[in-house]
């Protein structure tokens, strides 16, 4: 990555509580531990997962959404973790996030146009004379007929909101976007319309994003690079091209070898072990710590569901690190191959 990252994440972690009721023992959820990363300006970096690897718990944590246990966020040079009332407030303009839930994260008793201008309003980034025309100006251009500026959300189809959440992000006139797996909600035929609207923005208005996402083939279209998450900690980092044609770990090996292929004559690829695709060698344990008649707290957190063919005692008892196996490739894996081609999947 050349030039100084615009966004840069050095070992964020959070824990969670949950239970310890009147009978019951508390135990220590560890959402995201460790997690490193850096996202260069005008990047798009997906993070990918299964439900629960602590994907949107991460983007929350940078945008200081939830306060983070420990780790350091800097935004274009500035300490977002530690930030002042008034610093933050500033990160907010150039930092924003569009949420999953399109219809959950807009009032129900606001129309969609005071939805909009409402964020320009609190950083008074317009006189009130010219917020009607900035609010129709940002509908035309995330493809929402400016009639439609005085319904409310429940007259909206799903898309159409989503849109509408993603008008709300760009009004403050963001240098970062956090995409909160913003199309799992949406008809196949809207997601399309809808990442094609994403791409179309970043290159209009120069955006960095984080794309969060559980299925790999919706971030293709969108990542320069992908990093995957399990179990609150980040396994591989790659462009995008290299890790969909030659996975280093075996849990990427495995979410990608569970996307559906639209051809019913295809057989079905197998996994390092043999296994048909998606499935693993064994159970997916809770993300708690510790994880009593599972594996000790320190071992890999794949380990028991990987499928390598040369997984062993050390995997059980040393957490494998993150580290670089290649040009812009990073992986969390004692066994994975340095040398394995990039070659195109089959």
């Amino acid at each position: 990555m050349n030039g100084q990252p615009l966004l840069a994440v050095d070992r964020l972690s959070k824990t969670f509580r949950s239970g310890g009721g009147l009978f019951g023992r508390a135990r220590t959820i560890r959402a995201v531990h460790e997690v490193s990363f850096a996202i260069a300006r005008g990047e798009s970096l997906g993070l990918v997962g299964e439900s629960g690897s602590g994907k949107t718990t991460l983007g929350r944590l940078i945008l200081r959404l939830l306060t983070a246990n420990s780790g350091t966020v800097h935004f274009d040079g500035t300490d977002v973790l530690t930030a002042d009332r008034r610093t933050l407030r500033a990160l907010r303009r150039r930092m924003q996030i569009v949420f999953q839930d399109s219809a959950g994260s807009l009032n129900p008793r606001m129309t969609i146009g005071s939805a909009v201008r409402e964020p320009m309003t609190v950083h008074r980034l317009a006189r009130r004379s010219e917020l009607d025309t900035r609010v129709r100006t940002l509908f035309g251009e995330v493809g929402l007929d400016p009639i439609l500026v005085d319904r409310y959300p429940h007259e909206l189809s799903g898309g159409q909101r989503q849109r509408v959440g993603i008008a709300r992000a760009l009004s403050v006139e963001p240098k970062f976007v956090v995409l909160d797996e913003p199309v799992s909600a949406l008809d196949v035929s809207v997601q399309a319309q809808v990442l094609n609207l994403l791409a179309d923005l970043r290159e209009r208005r120069s955006l960095t994003y984080l794309f969060i996402a559980h299925d790999l083939a919706v971030v293709r279209h969108l990542a320069d690079r992908v990093a995957v998450m399990y179990f609150g900690k980040l396994v591989e980092i790659a462009p995008t091209p290299r890790l969909f044609a030659a996975p280093t770990h075996p849990y990427t090996t495995t979410l990608l070898a569970a996307i559906p292929v639209p051809d019913p004559r295809r057989a079905r690829q197998r996994s390092m072990a043999g296994e048909p695709v998606g499935r693993s060698a064994g159970p997916d344990p809770a993300p708690a710590e510790p994880q009593p008649g599972s594996q000790p707290a320190d071992a890999c957190p794949f380990y028991p569901r990987c499928p390598h063919p040369a997984k062993d005692e050390r995997c059980r008892r040393e957490v494998p690190l993150l580290r670089e196996i290649g040009v812009g490739r990073l992986v969390a894996c004692h066994y994975a191959d340095p040398s394995a081609p990039d070659r195109p999947p089959a």
